[in-house]
């Protein structure tokens, strides 16, 4: 019965939509990334998209004025990662940040010695446990675009990640899945690129990946869903395991 109710529920958020054509058009024309999807695809990321839209607020950062086609533009790159997953997944906050560009956070860090102190750094973007996403516009404005970097992207993965708790790089498998294969799977591949990312980059895969589990996740989850071949090539058993996770076949929609 609750289930009947969220789904009319849901059906009425749709069909009062006052988005058109035009409007999705032009959030469209800023994402490459999503071409290839087909039609009912296409119609169900946009459904899910007005649902996200209608259950979260978007607020600007030092007086930034958040226009409509920056939250779809946003919101439809959110809602890639949960196109197969549903809109329960992004049940633990409410609000989306947006500064105009990059932004100065206090973070706690500990040194060798156990001191911790707050450090200062300039960032692009943040997602904060039972808190919001913060998000640098003009980074999110070019973010589709298929280079292998996407800051949405890599922002909302750390929110799946955080279902289990803090970001770990494992969020909660599906029950098709093994958590043993996954352990094994992203302990060797995160040993194996934090042993050889030397520079900015491995592969074309940014080397940011190999600061922590957490960021080794989401980061590969943006070449998974920007550059699935590389993912694929150099770390194939991770790629078939986030095929598995986020149920869907970039490599196969991108090609």
């Amino acid at each position: 019965m609750l289930a009947f109710i969220k789904n009319w529920l849901n059906r009425r958020i749709i069909n009062n939509s006052t988005m058109t054509q035009h409007d999705w058009d032009e959030a469209f024309s800023y994402l490459p990334l999503l071409k290839g999807f087909s039609e009912s695809e296409i119609k169900k990321l946009e459904e899910l998209t007005i649902l996200f839209m209608h259950h979260k607020t978007f607020e600007g950062a030092k007086g930034f004025i958040v226009t409509p086609v920056m939250q779809r533009v946003i919101s439809l790159q959110a809602c890639l990662l949960i196109l197969n997953l549903g809109l329960e997944r992004y049940e633990n906050f409410v609000t989306i940040i947006i500064y105009p560009s990059g932004f100065i956070t206090s973070r706690m860090v500990t040194d060798e010695n156990g001191v911790v102190d707050n450090d200062r750094v300039h960032t692009m973007g943040e997602a904060w446990r039972r808190g919001p996403v913060i998000l640098a516009w003009d980074d999110s404005e070019i973010a589709g675009k298929i280079d292998g970097k996407n800051l949405v992207i890599h922002e909302f993965a750390h929110k799946l990640d955080m279902q289990n708790g803090v970001a770990n790089g494992f969020p909660p498998l599906h029950s098709n899945m093994r958590v043993n294969d996954w352990v094994k799977a992203f302990t060797k591949g995160y040993d194996h690129f934090e042993r050889k990312c030397n520079g900015d980059k491995l592969y074309g895969i940014s080397c940011y990946g190999a600061t922590s589990p957490a960021e080794f996740f989401a980061v590969f989850s943006e070449v998974f869903f920007e550059r699935p071949a590389v993912l694929k090539k150099h770390y194939s058993d991770i790629h078939d395991l986030l095929e598995l996770y986020y149920r869907q076949t970039p490599i196969i929609r991108l090609a």
